[in-house]
């Protein structure tokens, strides 16, 4: 594979995270957008995993309004896995 060939497959794939990433921004809140936008500024694989389970849930007609923030959040601490809380016991 040459440098040519694979600098267009990335271009296409950039391409069609753009597109996926517009269709979720499309049924968010301002507030929403900006909770994903700060996301993918500190986890950029995370929000992918997140715009990807949106136009999933998108595409299954799930989705009828817009999310707000509070419901976006609700949705980011159903996916997310729970925090382990570890207790530090000194001799």
């Amino acid at each position: 594979m040459d440098i040519n060939q694979k600098n267009l497959e990335d271009a296409e794939i950039q391409k069609q995270i753009k597109e996926l990433e517009n269709k979720a921004k499309d049924h968010l809140s301002k507030e929403a957008i900006l909770r994903l936008g700060n996301i993918k500024s500190v986890d950029s694989e995370k929000a992918l995993q997140i715009v990807a389970i949106l136009n999933q849930i998108i595409d299954s007609g799930q989705l009828k309004n817009k999310l707000n923030d509070e419901e976006f959040k609700s949705m980011l601490r159903q996916i997310s896995p729970s925090k382990k809380s570890y207790r530090i016991v000194r001799k």
